[in-house]
């Protein structure tokens, strides 16, 4: 999938019901107009050696729900990163665009950069409200902090995003848990069936596309799409994210 094709399914794309995390409604918007509180941010995280992996002390945390503009703040931090290339780590939740989830691995893909999922968790949030650690995460870092690897989730948007990594891993124990897809006009809600049938087929093929470029076995979509239901979610064990090549090593 382009970047300008992922821009484009920002107003008209498929959308993923991932899972919900309680949001604190104080919670600034994050980019421009229509932008959500929940928006994805990214930051520069750091820790004490191993922290992020053998060898790794500092990462790029992604957080929150994948939206029309998420791209551009990916885009703004890896390029103050002077070419280093930080692991990522990503912490989605939320219905997220997959469109826009495509064009962050595409975008990752091309700055050769690692990627796996994990909660940050910043030493400065502590005993501060949403509000607060929000305004501290929001310039982008770096901040101390630790990675927590417990009930650690990856749902359809985090597996296209982690898709792009050179080296992808998922936490033991992690829970991927795949829902249903549909189609959604960002600014028009009502679209007809023979259009939402179309742009079915057209996302659809440009997601296989996707991840055959990425290395991942395309199957992964026809399981999704056994799913009738855009709720209904399906867990996929660990020996499936091997066997469809969606990680490229057992564990982080």
């Amino acid at each position: 999938m382009s970047l300008r094709a992922a821009i484009l399914g920002g107003l008209i794309g498929f959308v993923v019901a991932g899972y919900a995390q309680a949001q604190d409604p104080h919670r600034p918007a994050v980019g421009g107009i229509g932008s959500p509180v929940n928006a994805m941010i990214f930051y520069v995280a750091h820790g004490a050696d191993g922290a992020c992996g053998k060898g790794c002390s500092e990462w790029i945390a992604a957080e929150g729900t994948v939206q029309w503009d998420t791209h551009k703040r990916l885009i703004a931090i890896l390029d103050r990163q002077a070419g280093r290339k930080l692991p990522v780590i990503i912490h989605a939740w939320g219905d997220s665009n997959l469109n826009v989830a495509a064009s962050l691995g595409r975008i990752l893909r091309d700055h050769g950069i690692d990627t796996t999922a994990g909660t940050t968790d910043v030493e400065a949030c502590h005993g501060k409200d949403e509000t607060e650690c929000f305004a501290l995460k929001r310039p982008g870092g770096p901040l101390d902090a630790k990675v927590t690897l417990t009930d650690t989730r990856c749902d359809l948007a985090c597996v296209l995003t982690l898709a792009g990594g050179v080296h992808r891993t998922l936490p033991a124990g992690t829970r991927m848990v795949l829902s249903g897809m549909s189609i959604r006009n960002r600014l028009a809600p009502n679209v007809s069936e023979e259009r939402r049938q179309g742009l079915t087929t057209l996302f659809g093929d440009q997601f296989r596309r996707y991840l055959n470029d990425m290395g991942v076995d395309p199957e992964l979509l026809d399981i999704v799409d056994r799913n009738p239901e855009t709720r209904r979610p399906i867990e996929m064990p660990p020996s499936e994210w091997l066997r469809l090549h969606i990680v490229t090593s057992a564990a982080m």
